[in-house]
C-alpha cells in the first residue's frame, strides 16, 4: 500500500510540472502514473550503472554530474513513453531538480499526516 502511495504522489508531482513547466507534457493522468513507474524502474535499475560508470566524473564535479545523470534518466523515459514529452536537456535538468523537491515535500506531508 505503501508503495502505490509513494507513486501516487509522484504521478501528482508529474502532473503539476508539466503544468508549470512549458516543455514538459503529459497526456492525462494515466500516462502519469505510467511515468512515475518508469522512472522508478529506471532509478532502480539503470542509474545505479550509470552512477558507477561515471564515477570518476561524479567525484571531480562534486557530485554535480548526477544531475547531468537524472537529466539523461527523464529523456530516457520520454523516449520510451509516447504520452510523455520533455522539449531539451536542460529542461530535463529543471525538471528533475523540481520533481525532486516536490516529491520530497509531497512525501513529507504525508509523513506528518500520519502522526
Amino acid at each position: 500500500m505503501k508503495l502505490i502511495i509513494k507513486i501516487l504522489l509522484n504521478a501528482l508531482a508529474v502532473v503539476i510540472l508539466s503544468k508549470l513547466l512549458s516543455g514538459v507534457s503529459v497526456d492525462g493522468y494515466a500516462n502519469a502514473i505510467v511515468v512515475a513507474i518508469v522512472l522508478a524502474l529506471l532509478n532502480l535499475l539503470v542509474k545505479p550503472l550509470l552512477v558507477l560508470l561515471t564515477l570518476p566524473v561524479t567525484i571531480l564535479t562534486l557530485g554535480l554530474f548526477l544531475l547531468v545523470i537524472n537529466a539523461l534518466i527523464i529523456l530516457l523515459a520520454d523516449k520510451l513513453i509516447d504520452g510523455f514529452s520533455v522539449s531539451s536537456f536542460w529542461v530535463a535538468v529543471l525538471f528533475s531538480i523540481l520533481l525532486t523537491i516536490l516529491e520530497s515535500i509531497l512525501h513529507s506531508v504525508l509523513k506528518e499526516g500520519k502522526n
